[in-house]
């Protein structure tokens, strides 16, 4: 039997990203909630425990907890944030409201400890909590701190436990990797027998296990994430599995073609349907983001289940990725930031079951999984594009006029990048249409004309992401061609926002 671990939520927007982490060292996780009973903890028989951080306070009435028996297992625990403070609230020590909360970077002074092992005695980890253990339970020592938090890492004398007050899987902690390893290999003695082949033939398994003999009608974009998760259903059922490529009128410059040509050699069953006339419609004078995203949402199923109909079909099967989720809080516990047509976005009542097997994962390990599936690699690296396509790239409605106007300097934009071999070096570019317009002079008359933006980012899984630094000589190239050649713009505008506070998609 393989190793497992368990990653127990309370509520972190963080808590697959903890899952992710512990498989890219090779070993399997799995997510369980806190009301997770002992015996089934026991079935399971994890080679070690996580518990997550969270949006409460340990002292609350109604703060999430664990059954305490958990800590008499044997099993090695490790408590991120919130999960360091419950560990020492429930082992006897004092949570309490900080003076001073901390967010973002801070530095960690470790002890000698085998969780610190081959990690340099000063180095920096991420932060984020306004709560801190203020109060060491007796059985308890410090193995790290920080200048805000004297018990920022701590351990149990006797039992395999551990907390930490900062965030050990985000991309900012310089030695988190490092750490969970030295907690999995050194403390818990997990044994790294996972990869992707394996959950290749995991999910294989479960599509099988789930579909049957039935139909599956796949919401087909051409983006890796539907594409991958189209190839790997195919595995399973074959040619039960009908791929539906719907031009909604929101696609970007010869997308259609593009995505047909790119798909045509992957053996899938691909239906073409232009259903622009109807989205567009319905999307007449809409200006709200939420709005435009619970309309296609809507209209895509409409069509979906319609389509459904023709080939009795059963399941709907979407690229829903964890990020998604997390943003349309399709997890226990966190904020909606925003509903993204393929979680939030879908209406309350549908006559087809929804199938995600890529739900758990992030975007590089779908283009991992990919590679491994064997899908072409300009494909698997294609940038993210979202599925209520360029209505979210145009501030306000969407209207064939403005679309026309993006779908030309989106197509510079991105025509440039792989010119100046910048394309593969970005996670993710694009651009936004403002509902602004500004004075300008073009052949010595005024002009008063739409403002363009464009954005462009580096990131790992789309969680967090940072401004790619294009060089100004590149986006002066750029400008100067989207003002000369698509009439309509006469300024142009560079998003440096990180996520977060932004997002990446500015709807």
């Amino acid at each position: 039997m393989k190793s497992t671990v368990l990653v127990v939520s309370f509520g972190s927007q963080y808590v697959q990203l903890i899952a992710r982490r512990v498989r890219e060292l090779g070993v399997y996780s799995e997510i369980a909630s806190p009301d997770i009973s002992i015996e089934e903890i026991k079935r399971k028989n994890p080679c070690a425990i996580i518990l997550s951080g969270g949006p409460y306070s340990v002292y609350e009435k109604n703060a999430k907890k664990i059954d305490k028996e958990i800590y008499s297992l044997g099993i090695p625990i490790l408590g991120i944030c919130y999960g360091h403070q419950l560990i020492s609230y429930e082992f006897g020590g004092v949570v309490e409201r900080s003076d001073k909360h901390e967010y973002g970077k801070a530095m960690l002074k470790a002890k000698n400890d085998v969780f610190f092992k081959d990690i340099k005695e000063e180095s920096i980890v991420w932060m984020s909590h306004a709560d801190k253990v203020s109060k060491l339970p007796k059985d308890f020592e410090v193995v790290g701190f920080s200048d805000n938090s004297e018990n920022a890492a701590i351990k149990h004398k006797e039992l395999p436990i551990y907390g930490v007050q900062f965030h050990l899987e985000v991309y900012h902690t310089e030695y988190g990797k490092k750490m969970l390893s030295n907690f999995l290999f050194n403390i818990a003695k997990c044994i790294p027998d996972w990869n992707m082949k394996s959950f290749i033939g995991e999910k294989t398994q479960e599509v099988k296990d789930i579909v049957k003999d039935k139909k599956v009608i796949c919401a087909l974009s051409g983006g890796v994430d539907s594409s991958v998760a189209a190839v790997l259903t195919h595995r399973a059922i074959k040619d039960n599995l009908i791929c539906i490529f719907v031009d909604h009128g929101l696609l970007r410059k010869n997308e259609t073609k593009d995505v047909v040509s790119s798909l045509v050699d992957l053996g899938l069953r691909l239906v073409v349907l232009d259903r622009s006339n109807l989205f567009l419609e319905r999307l007449k004078d809409v200006e709200d983001p939420e709005q435009k995203r619970k309309i296609i949402g809507n209209t895509f199923i409409e069509v979906f289940e319609e389509e459904a109909k023709k080939y009795q079909a059963e399941f709907l099967l979407q690229g829903t990725l964890y990020p998604d989720l997390v943003e349309s809080a399709g997890i226990h516990g966190s904020a909606k930031i925003k509903s993204h047509h393929n979680v939030g976005g879908l209406p309350e009542k549908m006559h087809l079951k929804l199938l995600e097997p890529l739900k758990e994962l992030f975007k590089d390990e779908v283009r991992a999984l990919g590679l491994e599936l064997g899908l072409p690699k300009e494909l698997v690296y294609r940038h993210p594009f979202p599925g209520p396509g360029l209505a979210i790239r145009i501030i306000g409605t969407a209207n064939n006029e403005d679309l026309q106007i993006l779908r030309e300097a989106d197509y510079i934009f991105i025509q440039e990048l792989k010119k100046w071999d910048l394309y593969d070096k970005v996670w993710q570019a694009f651009a936004v249409l403002l509902p602004v317009k500004s004075v300008g002079v073009m052949g010595d008359n005024r002009t008063y004309e739409k403002v363009l933006a464009l954005r462009a980012v580096d990131s790992q899984d789309g969680m967090t992401a940072d401004v790619s630094e294009l060089p100004y000589e590149f986006l002066k190239h750029v400008m100067r061609r989207v003002i000369q050649e698509v009439p309509g713009i006469n300024r142009i505008v560079y998003d440096i926002s990180s996520k977060p506070p932004a997002t990446i998609e500015w709807e």
